[in-house]
């Protein structure tokens, strides 16, 4: 017969109390540190033809700083693009008219985030206005498999060096 103490239940209590503090850890760090309040008073969208492994909530970033997320990602029914609703900390605000947006990778096989490019132009953006210069997700896995099956550019008529196009001779 097991005897309970109370430095059995204080353990217990005590692994309890761990156990959910470890998960209120998690669920914060998997919002990005984002309750849904805030944040979100200035909005973009922004036309891409190629968006990859772009998810909602992934990070918009100016100069590698996080100023927001991705929102929303919808397809136009008429032109079959991408259109991303970028939610933006209204501290930001100020984004010139000629900001330009392209989607990165963190790392080789990290995940995907939009990078802005602030431009120079006097006029800025505001909320519900759409970003015009932009550039699509480059898919690595389509750039090796043209790399390896493209021959390395030769042509396919041409010999390839050290070989001839004329028959050699067997000596007698």
């Amino acid at each position: 017969m097991a005897i309970r103490g109370p430095r059995l239940e204080f353990s217990v209590g005590a692994f309890l109390l761990l156990a959910l503090a470890s998960l209120l850890v998690l669920a914060v760090a998997s919002t990005n540190q984002r309750f849904g309040m805030g944040g979100g008073d200035y909005v973009l969208k922004a036309r891409f033809s190629q968006i990859g492994q772009l998810r909602k909530q992934a990070p918009v970033k100016v100069g590698g700083v996080t100023i927001g997320q991705v929102a929303d990602i919808q397809l136009d029914p008429v032109k079959y693009d991408s259109i991303v609703t970028l939610s933006l900390d209204g501290k930001f605000k100020d984004l010139p008219a000629d900001t330009s947006a392209g989607i990165f990778t963190s790392g080789l096989l990290g995940e995907s985030y939009i990078g802005l490019q602030p431009g120079g132009d006097p006029d800025v953006l505001k909320s519900g206005d759409e970003i015009v210069f932009t550039q699509p997700a480059v898919d690595l896995i389509q750039l090796v498999g043209k790399y390896m099956f493209s021959g390395g550019g030769n042509n396919a008529s041409e010999p390839a060096p050290g070989t001839h196009d004329t028959p050699s001779k067997e000596e007698p």
